[in-house]
């Protein structure tokens, strides 16, 4: 609910600060007064676009608040928190204009954009009037408000959960005709790849074992003669022997020198000991450096062939046992392509069954409603004096869609027999005004702290009509906050709560004041309305009588 507005410097306004109530609020005054730089001013902090220039002649800037009660669960609360804006019982708007038209605002303290104050606005205050496109006379909004007229919120969840999984199984069913194709094109490529591949066996690690086996078996070419010499100088005759005939011969000595070879026998023995493992180590390595020449020839052939394949397919040796997996995978795919084809369509096919299912039950409900919503609006264009007009409420096939499968358009016939149309295009500006006060009557429901601010909805009615008019406005304003600005003394008496709108002219200056009225007040100001500038006795009686209602 809207609980106040601060102007200061917007157009002929200097400063007003106001504070509304709730129920029915009205704004009066002559044409030309101010009445509508209010409703500029609230659209500005609002971000509603609308005049260019809106400071005040002389001013450095102008300044809008706007400050508003948020019950538990209120829509704004929701665009506060996706904006990471601070969240409270009491929301306060700011907005500044400067003179060379750079425009500030503020959303609880904290600097935000035109876009969020728009998005706030959408669930804060509805404007109605006779060029109101923004709202009732919008066809693109039409269907929304017959769903909210039918309780249809279910059946609509219902049709937008099968329609994400229509789109969902639609997409995969693509995604994946989209990777069968792509297989298609290369499945030649990969038949032959995989054949190769498996052909070939690349084991992880196995370039690097070839490729040692082939450097040792290359330099055993050259070293074998070399060690098979030392071989033969240690074993054998060689130094083992002399070794072995030395320690034979000294032992032979050792009993006739009392001792002296026994250090010399001992080093013999351990030196013997050493060229025996000495021996055994190189006869080791003859033993390992023996090979098949042509084994020379098998090992390079492999490791060549790995390195060859490894490079046409411009991956490491080792990544091609991974390579063969990926290309197996794939011709697996390729090959399973067609049953996963089939599941996919049936999926598809079921699902766009579910949503047409879906549609189905809530055009039923929608047809349902538009009876229930023209037979409501009859009823009660009736008193407004449009009993002859017809208003229908057209459901056309529509392309299927997150919302259904319906177009939702409200069209008008004026009198019996002509042809209907479009609400802004066949009524005339006052037939305008009471088919949008009616179309809001029968489509209000919970309010959820929503202000609806009706410009001037009466204008070209008077008399039973007007009262008509306002007692309508009176049963929006039991279940909403309801501003009005009127010229309609019937519909200004139905109002809780009323101010007067006045120029007045301080020196050079022409500016505008809004005064609240008490209930004399409030009779001299009807009084005039119906009287015009000469208020008699006769006029404030008259405005007794419409208070007294």
């Amino acid at each position: 609910m809207l609980r106040g507005l601060d102007i200061r410097d917007m157009l002929i306004i200097d400063r007003l600060e106001l504070e509304f109530q709730s129920g029915l609020n009205v704004l009066t005054g002559e044409t030309g007064a101010g009445k509508s730089i209010l409703l500029d001013s609230l659209g500005f902090v609002l971000g509603w676009r609308g005049r260019a220039e809106l400071v005040r002649a002389g001013a450095a800037q102008g300044e809008v608040t706007a400050w508003f009660d948020l019950e538990d669960g209120h829509p704004a609360r929701a665009v506060l928190r996706e904006a990471g804006l601070p969240v409270a019982d009491e929301l306060i708007l700011r907005r500044v204009n400067t003179a060379d038209g750079r425009k500030t605002a503020w959303v609880n303290d904290r600097r935000t954009s035109g876009e969020v104050l728009r998005q706030l606005s959408s669930t804060l205050v509805e404007l109605h009037g006779q060029h109101d496109d923004r709202g009732l006379l919008n066809p693109r909004g039409h269907r929304e408000l017959l769903d909210e007229f039918a309780g249809a919120a279910g059946a609509l969840d219902a049709v937008r959960a099968a329609w994400t999984a229509r789109r969902t199984a639609a997409q995969a069913l693509d995604a994946a005709e989209q990777r069968i194709a792509g297989l298609r094109a290369e499945e030649d490529f990969l038949r032959h790849a995989v054949k190769e591949l498996e052909a070939l066996a690349p084991e992880p690690g196995e370039d690097a074992e070839l490729d040692a086996r082939r450097r040792l078996m290359q330099a055993a070419e050259r070293v074998r003669e070399d060690i098979a010499r030392a071989h033969e100088a240690v074993a054998g005759q060689g130094a083992e022997g002399l070794v072995s005939d030395a320690l034979r011969w000294i032992d032979g000595a050792a009993e006739h020198v009392d001792g002296r070879l026994d250090a010399p026998s001992a080093a013999l023995g351990r030196a013997l000991e050493a060229l025996a493992e000495a021996e055994q180590g190189i006869a080791d390595c003859v033993e390992s450096l023996a090979f098949d020449p042509s084994e020379l020839d098998r090992v390079a052939d492999r490791l060549f062939a790995i390195r060859e394949m490894a490079r046409k397919h411009k991956v490491q040796p080792d990544d091609l046992a991974d390579r063969t997996d990926v290309l197996r995978s794939k011709l697996a795919a390729l090959d399973a392509g067609a049953g996963d084809l089939a599941d996919l369509k049936a999926a598809k096919t079921a699902a766009e069954a579910e949503h047409a299912a879906a549609c189905d039950r809530l055009s039923e409900i929608r047809r349902t409603a538009a009876k229930r919503l023209d037979a409501a609006m009859a009823v009660e264009l009736a008193p407004l004096k449009m009993e002859r007009a017809v208003f229908t409420t057209e459901i056309t096939p529509a392309d299927p869609g997150p919302d259904g499968q319906d177009a939702v358009q409200f069209t008008v016939a004026t009198n019996p027999g002509a042809p209907s149309g479009p609400l802004n295009r066949i009524a005339s500006g006052g037939e305008l005004s009471r088919f949008l006060l009616a179309l809001k009557v029968c489509l209000m429901g919970e309010s959820h702290g929503m202000t609806m601010i009706f410009d001037e909805i009466d204008r070209g009615v008077g008399g039973a009509t007007a009262d008509a008019v306002g007692r309508r406005l009176a049963t929006l304003a039991e279940r909403a906050q309801v501003l009005i600005v009127t010229h309609s003394p019937q519909v200004a008496a139905l109002g809780g709560h009323h101010w007067r709108v006045e120029k007045r002219v301080a020196g050079d200056a022409t500016l505008s004041t809004v005064t609240p009225l008490d209930p004399a007040a409030r009779v001299d100001e009807l009084a005039r309305m119906l009287a015009g500038d000469r208020v008699t006795e006769e006029a404030r009686a008259a405005a007794r009588a419409l208070l007294d209602r």
